[in-house]
């Protein structure tokens, strides 16, 4: 391989290495700041549980100011008919707390849309989150997933590799067993040429049967030519 090939691989394999070490560190920011942004989410909701209970103090003092207004406003109108002072002075009692209410009020409005609003704002925060927390599960399973059949095919590879190892091992013995048979027959042969058995196989192979057993019409002529003699 030339220095030049050599360098490229290496690099490819850099890029790889600092790609994976990217992306696994990718998945750890992405936690830290799920970590982060539902620890705020909490605090969002301390917030909105405190703005909702001056909210409901706003409400009421509006309340109250309200009935005060009202009974005051009824004491004006029945001094009216028999203490003209002690009208005015209940007037302008109703004018201080209508006052005290516009104030009031706006207070109570203020709460009310920062309340409406963090509700929405929380809501979408929420589900933002929830919506990334899934995508992170989807990507570390998918993750885990392919590192799994990275390392069954990485497996299977040398398990081929081994398999084909394997048979020409066994090849090889057939061969051997098959040179060994081979050496034993011609052993065969030999031995038997040394006790004669060979000449015997050769008659044999000719048709020529040593010692075999005379036919009928050969043993008859025997034994006429027995009785003559």
């Amino acid at each position: 391989m030339s220095l030049k090939k050599l360098w490229t691989a290496v690099r490819g394999a850099t890029n790889e290495g600092i790609e994976a070490i990217a992306d696994t560190q990718a998945i750890r920011i992405l936690d830290q700041e799920m970590r982060e942004a539902k620890k705020e989410l909490q605090e969002c909701d301390q917030s909105l549980t405190r703005i909702m209970a001056k909210r409901k103090l706003a409400e009421g003092k509006v309340s109250s100011l309200k009935e005060d207004i009202e009974t005051y406003t009824n004491h004006a109108i029945a001094a009216s008919e028999t203490d003209e002072a002690l009208a005015i002075e209940c007037a302008d009692r109703v004018s201080e707390l209508e006052a005290t209410l516009e104030i009031e009020q706006g207070i109570l409005d203020s709460f009310l849309s920062s309340e409406k609003s963090l509700k929405s704002n929380i809501a979408k925060a929420k589900t933002n989150v929830r919506m990334m927390e899934q995508q992170i599960e989807q990507i570390k399973a998918t993750e885990s997933v392919q590192q799994a059949q990275v390392a069954v095919s990485t497996r299977h590879v040398g398990a081929n590799s081994k398999v084909k190892t394997a048979l020409s091992s066994l090849d090889r013995i057939k061969e051997k067993q098959r040179q060994r048979s081979a050496e034993l027959e011609a052993a065969e042969e030999l031995a038997a040429e040394e006790t004669g058995n060979s000449l015997d196989a050769k008659l044999k192979a000719a048709g020529i049967k040593s010692g075999a057993k005379k036919s009928g019409n050969d043993k008859l002529a025997q034994l006429l030519a027995a009785k003559k003699g």
